[in-house]
């Protein structure tokens, strides 16, 4: 079943995402709005009935009648989102977050174990440190490019630091890279960001 919002109009200074979720049950489709700053519009919503568990799970394979319901969804899917425009696309695995609660378990008790009632409430250099030594333990050496539920700081550093926002700060210009613009004014530079006032840091 589709279902539509029609009055979210399309914006040509916005771009347009799209997440696909293969389920065992359903293939889901979201497409919304995405401008810097600002919370997702969803634009429209789509599922298509495939059971790929049941296959899976009863034979240890997909079978050919199953296998032809998901491409016929997919193509289905792949074409609203080219009327939106959506170009890239990037398969990514299980969703991260069933990871968090765990690590922010293992952060609080950490932060107890070091004299603190709570990680929220272990002053800047314990929580430092706490973070730290939960990176090492997860052998992660690098940020990655999106999150992974390797572990939710590095998912959070990585976040922020491959997107829009950060690209900004990093020249300190509105470059809003992920942004779509006109041709008014295209020839012209970016201007530069305002000066933020810098909060202090807590003991």
């Amino acid at each position: 079943m589709i279902t539509s919002l029609p009055n979210v109009a399309k914006s040509p200074t916005r771009s347009a995402v799209a997440v696909i979720d293969v389920g065992a049950s359903a293939i889901r489709l979201v497409i919304a709005q995405h401008a810097p700053g600002e919370r997702p519009q969803v634009l429209e919503e789509a599922s298509r009935s495939v059971l790929l568990g049941r296959d899976t799970f009863a034979v240890g394979r997909i079978g050919a009648t199953t296998t032809d319901a998901a491409v016929r969804a997919l193509s289905g899917f792949r074409r609203m989102m080219d009327d939106y425009g959506v170009t890239r696309v990037r398969a990514t695995g299980p969703a991260p977050a069933r990871n968090y609660p765990a690590q922010i378990a293992a952060l609080d008790a950490a932060a107890r174990a070091s004299g603190a009632a709570s990680f929220a409430g272990a002053s800047s250099g314990q929580r430092r440190a706490i973070v730290e030594a939960a990176i090492a333990d997860a052998k992660i050496d690098r940020l990655p490019t999106r999150p992974t539920g390797g572990h939710i700081a590095t998912d959070l550093l990585g976040h922020y630091f491959n997107s829009s926002a950060a690209n900004d700060l990093c020249y300190r210009t509105a470059i809003n890279r992920d942004a779509c613009r006109g041709l008014a004014g295209s020839e012209d530079r970016p201007a530069p960001l305002a000066p933020r006032a810098r909060l202090a840091p807590r003991a």
